[in-house]
């Protein structure tokens, strides 16, 4: 039996809505076609009614890079002549030299990089949540998955068109509007991926050294 506390979770953010209630008439009049079991020719088998599914295709792929150069470069000199005595240039008194000079030269040279690539692919089925006064689709659901050495999941929430959805009643991820797409998981394999408490003190922002 597995233990309860290895049983993928449900999140209460994700739970599927559900439709209206609808009760199949019971009667039988020993005809082959019922009242309330016929499915219409005509009808589009897409998503549009709270409590609908539909599937999203996830096809996130994202990359950026930034690189940054500086280089400044700064010189400064400044000089006092010997004065002048009695019209006469004399570059010292009492043994001084008043001649001086200052000079300063100042440079900088920094350059950094930075790169950063996602990729997700798959397919997660969700439900219909709302319908919005302009016909849009709010949407959610997740993917529970349970693996060997933890659980993986999969949720995904957002606002797509009626109109972007395919013939076969799915809908790329790119598509979706203030999307929330999160993978994640629990168990060995993600504790295993965790940096310890220890570890992450050196790296952080407090640690002056």
């Amino acid at each position: 039996m597995m233990d309860d506390m290895a049983k993928p979770r449900h999140d209460p953010e994700y739970v599927p809505a559900k439709p209206a209630s609808y009760q199949i008439p019971q009667t039988s009049n020993g005809s082959i076609y019922q009242t309330g079991y016929g499915v219409s020719l005509f009808e589009d088998i897409r998503a549009r009614r709270i409590g609908d599914i539909l599937t999203i295709n996830l096809v996130e792929n994202t990359n950026a890079k930034k690189v940054a150069d500086t280089d400044l470069k700064k010189s400064n000199e400044s000089s006092v002549s010997t004065p002048t005595i009695l019209g006469l240039l004399d570059p010292s008194i009492f043994g001084l030299n008043l001649g001086s000079a200052l000079g300063s030269d100042s440079t900088f040279s920094g350059e950094s990089e930075s790169t950063q690539s996602n990729s997700l692919s798959g397919s997660i089925t969700v439900s219909v949540v709302d319908v919005l006064p302009n016909g849009y689709l709010k949407i959610r659901g997740e993917k529970r998955v349970r693996l060997n050495q933890g659980n993986e999941y999969v949720r995904l929430a957002g606002i797509i068109r009626p109109s972007d959805i395919g013939p076969d009643n799915s809908i790329e991820s790119t598509k979706i509007a203030d999307a929330t797409i999160m993978y994640t998981g629990e168990g060995a394999l993600a504790d295993a991926n965790k940096i310890g408490w220890l570890a992450r003190f050196f790296i952080s922002a407090v640690f002056p050294f």
